[in-house]
């Protein structure tokens, strides 16, 4: 039989009668597993014991769409991949093919908090998430949202809006544009920017379209070749306290997404090296999604640190990335390169909108894909508001993120028992329309409970930046701990290498 994390969604017995997680577990699990059939996967032999995932946990974070559902099932996708690799069913790993698959249970009250965000800093502030002019402004014909977190996105929109950086002049400005004009104008200008559409006008918008025919999660399987697996790696077995102790995740990944990917990887065991340009921080977020991670810096503008990272691609299990399309092409270290190199290298990658199109390099964040494909104009008009309501938090970026995290696992699994290698893709945007796909409709459930000290992990995790403690861990197996070795640390306290 195959092994474990191969399972196909119906040999999961699911227990949730709360909402809407099963559909969007099944329709994620098929994404996942749709490696083991282009591998050629058989089915689980009939007395194999089907993994059991409960949801427990009551109440839901107001939503026109079924947010928390939504959250539960990502990280339910995920875990289940996780619980598969520390059984190792099927003898490939030197286990007992015999061992009860353990049980998985996902908090889904809990599973809410950390799509929100997981950090409670103790004694001190953390800084704002937003630039001071980033939102949604009022157009001639409706509504834009600016992205200006990153200085050259701020500077972008502000040089074709013509404004000095203050938000009365950026609304008198803005008012003056048609949302569509402004929006390819500070695009084309190197910014980011989303006008707001409806569903309808999303489903007709030839990117709404490209994104429609995609899968969730495109995969692409090869022959790896026991010689392409690193030194050590072909003996690596999976322990079952820590699955994923041994394996080295390179993470090149900015803001949620990515990062989200990783930080679940590194709480099963992975060696999680993050590495950004000299420049780059995100003051609001890196105290998020750091945890257990290394993080280092490289100026991929100098050929020593091209170098230096051709060293880390050569040594990686996995790669993480989110660069634009041509990106690494550009910098010598392209799709072809990094197999060639690394025929064993498992290659996890995402952007905004999609990866066919008119739009499939543009720039863009969970913000704006809610903007431009009728999340935020769905929740005004189910508020009865008067301007854009998004999502209760960047549930897109999160979900996207715990996708990719079980796509790697289970390309681990196929790397280490077949000798196939994958690459991955994943888009906001086609996450987005996985959201989109069940409206509630139904009346709204029950809020959840104020969250209390009792919600917190009892440990005091020392950062860069002060104490903190973290929300309990929504995702749980029987006999494998979730534990981050590392705290969250400063972008560029460590270094480019691997320990």
């Amino acid at each position: 039989m195959p092994f474990d994390i191969c399972l196909p969604p119906d040999a999961i017995a699911l227990a949730d009668d709360t909402g809407f997680v099963a559909p969007y577990f099944r329709a994620m699990r098929h994404a996942v597993a749709a490696a083991s059939a282009a591998s050629a996967a058989s089915a689980p032999s009939a007395d194999h014991a089907a993994h059991r995932l409960t949801i427990s946990g009551r109440g839901a974070l107001p939503c026109v769409f079924p947010f928390t559902d939504f959250a539960a099932a990502a990280i339910a996708c995920a875990t289940l991949g996780v619980a598969g690799l520390a059984t190792g069913a099927g003898g490939d790993f030197g286990l007992d093919e015999r061992a009860a698959t353990p049980d998985v249970n996902v908090d889904r009250r809990l599973a809410s908090f950390w799509f929100l965000t997981s950090l409670r800093p103790q004694g001190w502030t953390s800084p704002p998430q937003w630039d001071p002019i980033a939102g949604d402004y009022r157009a001639a014909d409706g509504w834009i949202r600016l992205h200006t977190n990153a200085a050259h996105h701020r500077a972008a929109a502000l040089a074709v809006l013509g404004v000095d950086p203050d938000r009365h002049a950026l609304t008198r400005a803005v008012a003056m544009w048609q949302a569509d004009a402004l929006e390819a104008a500070i695009v084309g200008a190197g910014g980011c920017a989303a006008a707001m559409r409806t569903l309808a006008q999303w489903d007709a918008h030839p990117q709404g379209g490209a994104v429609a025919a995609e899968p969730l999660l495109q995969w692409e399987t090869f022959d790896a070749g026991a010689a392409g697996i690193r030194d050590g790696g072909a003996n690596w077995r999976p322990v079952p306290a820590r699955p994923l102790s041994g394996i080295r995740v390179l993470d090149l990944t900015r803001i949620l997404a990515g990062p989200s990917a990783t930080r679940f990887l590194a709480g099963f065991g992975a060696q999680v090296l993050r590495v950004d340009p000299p420049e780059w921080d995100e003051p609001g977020t890196v105290p998020e999604v750091v945890l257990g991670k290394r993080c280092a810096q490289l100026d991929l503008k100098r050929a020593e640190g091209r170098a230096v990272l051709e060293a880390l691609l050569r040594g990686a299990d996995i790669v993480v990335h989110g660069y634009r399309t041509d990106a690494l092409e550009h910098l010598g270290l392209g799709a072809a390169w990094r197999r060639e190199r690394n025929p064993a290298l498992i290659d996890i990658s995402l952007n905004a909108y999609g990866w066919q199109g008119p739009w499939q390099a543009r720039r863009g964040f969970d913000s704006l894909v809610q903007m431009s494909s009728g999340i935020a104009d769905a929740g005004m008009r189910a508020a009865n508001a008067d301007r854009p309501v998004p999502l209760p938090g960047q549930g897109i970026d999160y979900a996207t993120g715990y996708l990719m995290a079980a796509a790697a696992v289970q390309a681990l699994a196929l790397r280490q028992t077949r000798g196939v290698g994958a690459t991955v893709r994943a888009s906001l945007a086609r996450t987005a329309r996985l959201l989109v796909a069940h409206r509630t409709g139904n009346p709204a459930p029950a809020p959840l409970a104020p969250e209390t000290g009792a919600d917190l992990a009892p440990r005091i995790e020392d950062t860069s930046w002060g104490p903190v403690r973290r929300v309990a861990t929504p995702m749980s197996i029987a006999g494998t701990p979730v534990e981050w070795a590392l705290p969250a640390m400063a972008l560029g306290t460590a270094t480019a290498r691997w320990p």
